[in-house]
């Protein structure tokens, strides 16, 4: 049976429990964030499998319609009032104490969850329930900043979403020219590294032969990518995104094809942030490529550098000579990369920098500063190579003074390196990188992180 029957089966119980409960008052109506909280008690505390169908689809239709202040107060209420049962968590403890037993560490386990954990449960069983509850996520990440009492409720959220959004509930799918248009129009729509202008641009990504594009789905959120890869299928490793997307490329011949490139990576559902799907993605997607093209030698990535120039203008400690901190100055005109002269004083001064940035600096709490960095190499990739000019576009020019760098995953050395990473920070890097850092020891010469 399809999803659609049972979403219809579902939808129908709904409205079968509204008439019983024979509701009043239109859900669009301005609503207030105390008229919600009586209804998520009243779910709570119901036990019909209809009417409570019902009140869920009624909390989340209600929800819609509160202001972002209602909506503030509707998340502080289930912050401050919807968490343990505190007699009831009392009592485990106390239990626990006496005799600290496997029953008791359970008992324990589940006093100590929020009520809000269970409202969310309940919430879930509405027609649509699961989309609703991604959406109300996303509006609890607008407005948390400021609110550090919302830290908690934001943390149930994402652990019940972590539960539902595994990687044994995603499907992945290739996604191509016959790809249904609701699905397509939503790859526009979520490109997050290099727009997609039209939909003649995402038939060049898409559909010519030495390209692929594959994203992971969830039966719950149909026709709604949640991440997806794009990957072009290439003879040797690139330095530039410009080649790969230009309109009038030739394609690689198949057979000529040695090296699959991830070029773009893009997120689709703000609500889902926090939770990790791309590591899988990508060694699921290493697989499928393997066993259709098993000529294919080298993954990696072309990847963008998005904090490099905001660190480096940040970095008020690195010992940088007058001469270099002015040269750096040429970097706000906007023609520099024309001036190949200028170009290649720039090269000499900022690929040490940004050898330094991906092997050295650290954040406060001793994190890599680059994210795009943190999360390859946590997945166990190595820093192959630094590609000056690698995107000469206004936004790469601005963010990173157009440098790329791709990340090679070399299927036998992936776990070595996640461990080293994961348990020491350390980067695994090629020689070639490591060469850049060394390459200009005056500019390097005793620099800390910022």
């Amino acid at each position: 049976m399809s999803n659609d029957f049972f979403s219809g089966l579902l939808s129908s119980i709904s409205e079968r429990g509204r008439t019983l409960l024979r509701r009043t008052g239109p859900p669009h109506a301005k609503q207030d964030a105390s008229d919600l909280i009586e209804l998520c008690d009243e779910l709570l505390s119901g036990a019909g499998e209809a009417s409570g169908t019902a009140i869920a689809r009624e909390v989340l239709d209600r929800y819609h319609h509160l202001d972002q202040a209602g909506r503030i107060a509707f998340f502080l209420t289930l912050a401050r009032s919807y968490g343990p049962d505190q007699q009831r968590l009392q009592q485990a403890i106390e239990a626990w104490r006496a005799h600290p037993t496997g029953d008791g560490a359970s008992d324990l386990h589940f006093a100590s969850e929020p009520r809000r954990q269970e409202l969310f449960r309940r919430l879930n069983r509405a027609p649509g329930g699961t989309r609703e509850l991604v959406a109300l996520r996303a509006d609890l990440l607008d407005v948390k900043d400021g609110h550090d009492d919302l830290n908690a409720l934001d943390r149930d959220v994402v652990h019940l979403l972590s539960s539902w959004f595994n990687r044994g509930f995603l499907v992945l799918r290739k996604i191509d020219w016959s790809t249904p248009a609701i699905v397509l129009e939503k790859i526009i729509r979520y490109e997050a590294v290099h727009e997609i202008r039209d939909w003649d641009d995402l038939r060049r990504r898409i559909d010519p032969v030495d390209r692929r594009c594959y994203g992971f789905f969830h039966p719950a959120l149909v026709d709604e990518p949640l991440i997806f890869v794009e990957v072009a299928l290439t003879e040797t490793i690139p330095a530039a995104i410009a080649p790969l997307l230009a309109e009038d490329r030739q394609p690689v011949p198949i057979e000529r094809a040695r090296t699959a490139v991830f070029y773009s990576i893009s997120n689709c559902q703000r609500g889902l942030g926090g939770i990790t799907f791309g590591n899988f993605l990508i060694k699921q997607v290493v697989e499928e490529l393997r066993r259709e093209l098993p000529k294919l030698e080298d993954f990696v990535t072309l990847s963008p550098v998005p904090g490099f120039m905001q660190w480096l203008k940040n970095a008020d400690d690195l010992p940088l000579a007058e001469e270099d901190r002015k040269l750096f100055e040429t970097l706000e005109q906007p023609d520099w990369v024309d001036d190949p002269e200028l170009a290649a004083q720039l090269r000499s001064a900022l690929e040490p920098l940004a050898a330094y940035y991906f092997l050295k600096a650290r954040t406060a709490k001793g994190r890599l500063i680059d994210p795009v960095a943190r999360f390859h190499l946590g997945n166990g990739a190595r820093l192959e190579r630094i590609d000056w000019l690698g995107d000469t576009s206004a936004k790469a020019l601005r963010e990173s003074a157009g440098i790329m760098v791709n990340y090679l995953y070399r299927l036998e050395d992936i776990e070595k390196n996640h461990e080293a990473y994961a348990n020491q920070g350390a980067v695994a890097a090629s020689s070639a990188v490591r060469r850049l850092l060394k390459s200009d020891s005056r500019r390097l010469l005793d620099m800390r992180s910022t």
